[in-house]
């Protein structure tokens, strides 16, 4: 019988689930339980898999323990607050599964905790790797104990200071957790803005926010609408609005959408926060584009941001700009970009790729005993 693997998936935002079912979707000879404390954020799934709900990691219970919030932390954990109900069910589900599921193979995506539970609970663990500085004593226990790195981004956007142990067990799988149909055949802008119902003649310019935090500043989106008259700016996600606001008549909040990749086609500009989903579906679609990253833990969408300036994909802003020149200093930059190498970070084929590459990982953890891993493992190698 083929063991199984498990999957650990964060519910925040949405990169997470809809990187974790391409991946999982592309391997359908091999069961899957995936483990999150939601079951609505993922896309369809194949009958080969299996959501199992936990309770939330991260989110206290009404029963939390009050004398112990302060409980000192060790180094090498991140979140593991004492007297959490909620925790211990989450910890007694997945170390249950464990026993009597024997996977082949866990992978977490992302929890330095669950990396570190299956090591101790003797099952091999694939750690996802994301930017930010992440050279504590928790992540790299996590890296350290696992099986193999899943790097969801291109090798040019590695950031610097990576052991060479780290990247030797990497696979990079730049653009997982996209449509594919974006990555090989851009839609195209004339027929984005016919579906979408906009005007083919006219400047575009996309905003979007990601789905992890609280959204995007309104009020200096304003100041770059009325500093461009002609140009019509639409913004997508959560937009935080503010009582001094003046909103020009050239710019429109839509809220959530569901084809946020044909709104991308539809424009001719894009401004964005560094979110790895939000990152790849405009890298396929290749824009002039502006970079914000929004506060993340451990500054992994600063980190993200400044690799995709250095490589020449976009333009970072540690800021949003609080003028016009600020906002036509920034667009002469990112109108001057290589929208070739934008395209370069995504690869049509990385969740299949991703798949073969966690079964035969899997596999080669359970074969003959004289057999080394990494041997069978020759991309792996830096």
């Amino acid at each position: 019988m083929t063991r199984p693997i498990g999957y650990f998936v964060h519910h925040q935002g949405r990169g997470h689930a809809e990187r974790a079912a391409e991946i999982v979707n592309a391997m359908p000879e091999r069961p899957v339980t995936l483990f999150c404390a939601r079951n609505d954020i993922f896309p369809p799934l194949g009958a080969h898999v299996h959501i199992e709900t936990i309770p939330s990691l991260f989110e206290a219970p009404a029963d939390a323990a009050p004398a112990l919030a302060n409980a000192r932390t060790p180094a090498t954990l991140h979140c593991a607050p004492l007297g959490w109900s909620s925790i211990t069910r989450a910890i007694a589900t997945i170390a249950q599964w464990f026993d009597t599921a024997r996977p082949a193979l866990f992978v977490t995506d992302v929890s330095a905790e669950l990396a570190q539970l299956a090591r101790i609970a003797s099952i091999p663990c694939v750690s996802v790797l994301q930017h930010g500085d992440r050279d504590d004593a928790g992540h790299m226990a996590a890296y350290e104990a696992a099986l193999g790195i899943l790097a969801p981004y291109a090798p040019a956007l590695e950031q610097p200071g990576r052991p060479a142990w780290m990247l030797a067990k990497t696979h990079y799988a730049p653009g997982v957790g996209i449509d594919p149909a974006t990555i090989g055949a851009p839609i195209d802008k004339a027929a984005a803005r016919a579906a979408l119902g906009l005007p083919v003649a006219g400047e575009i310019v996309l905003v979007i926010a990601g789905g992890g935090g609280n959204g995007t500043p309104a009020t200096p989106l304003t100041l770059g609408a009325r500093a461009m008259p002609d140009t019509q700016w639409r913004t997508i996600g959560a937009v935080e609005r503010e009582w001094h606001e003046t909103m020009p008549g050239n710019l429109h909040h839509l809220g959530w959408v569901d084809c946020p990749a044909t709104y991308i086609a539809a424009a001719d500009r894009i401004v964005s926060s560094a979110g790895n989903t939000t990152v790849h579906m405009i890298a396929a679609a290749g824009r002039p584009w502006i970079v914000v990253p929004e506060w993340r833990y451990f500054d992994e969408q600063l980190w993200k941001a400044r690799m995709l300036d250095a490589a020449g994909a976009a333009v970072m802003l540690d800021h949003w700009p609080a003028h016009g020149g600020a906002w036509a200093a920034a667009w002469a930059r990112a109108d001057a970009l290589d929208l070739t190498r934008q395209r370069a970070l995504v690869n049509h084929d990385a969740a299949t790729e991703t798949a073969a590459w966690l079964c035969t990982l899997a596999d080669a953890g359970w074969a003959a005993p004289d057999v080394e891993i990494l041997s069978l493992l020759p991309e792996q190698r830096a």
